[in-house]
């Protein structure tokens, strides 16, 4: 489904992403973990058009998205919950929804009406507050706000970047078990994540990330039980 062969990628003279390549097949949840800075958030950022590419490629559905500007990378079916959420604080929980069907025209009411229900059905909380700013949500409904937005475009994939950021342990769990069901319903993710033990549990395959290189790949159970990963990122 998305494919990313030889991608580089600078900052500058900074040389961010270093011949990477990754695959996420249809129907898979894959993680990519990692440090800070290792160059996670910038290849979400390069495939959705947010960040150019020195070279390499990108090819989503045959269709090569390094030539494709960001608002028709989404037609095609690709979703960006981006790391800090980014909803709007100063419109209400249903115009931040209705934000992220702006690839529907008007003539479509039918169908935003259709994915404005079934985002209600997934995050019930969300219908009690539709109409309340989302500035003033908890972060971890702030989450569910900035997954339910993603939603609505109806994608094929939706790119997570650090959804447990900032959450308590409890919300941590439910926002990986939103993931989860999401994935059952049909939806594949990439999973940008620094907690990689939970990333590791949910996920079919992973990628290591260092300083901008794919130091490490395979099954995330593998992985999990890979004395290198436990002890750089799994505190073991």
């Amino acid at each position: 489904m998305l494919k990313v062969e030889h991608l580089n990628v600078y900052y500058g003279v900074i040389h961010a992403l270093d011949d990477i390549s990754l695959e996420v097949n249809d129907g898979e949840i894959v993680t990519l973990i990692g440090a800070n800075g290792a160059g996670k958030t910038t290849t979400l950022h390069t495939i959705t058009g947010l960040k150019k590419a020195e070279s390499g490629s990108v090819t989503f559905d045959g269709h090569n998205l390094l030539t494709t500007v960001p608002s028709k990378i989404v037609t095609l079916g690709v979703a960006h919950v981006p790391e800090g959420r980014h909803v709007f604080v100063d419109m209400t929980v249903r115009e931040n929804l209705e934000m992220g069907a702006y690839i529907f025209n008007r003539r479509d009411k039918d169908k935003i009406t259709e994915r404005m229900d079934n985002a209600f059905e997934k995050f019930p909380r969300l219908k009690e507050r539709q109409n309340q700013y989302a500035g003033t949500l908890s972060g971890g409904e702030q989450q569910m706000l900035a997954v339910a937005r993603a939603l609505m475009s109806d994608p094929k994939i939706i790119l997570m970047d650090e959804p447990s950021m900032g959450l308590s342990p409890i919300l941590v769990q439910e926002i990986f078990d939103i993931i989860k069901e999401l994935n059952k319903q049909g939806i594949t993710i990439l999973l940008v994540e620094q907690n990689a033990k939970m990333a590791l549990k949910i996920a079919n395959r992973a990628y290591v990330l260092e300083t901008g290189k794919i130091k490490l790949s395979g099954s995330a159970k593998d992985l999990l039980a890979n004395d290198a990963v436990r002890k750089a990122y799994l505190g073991a």
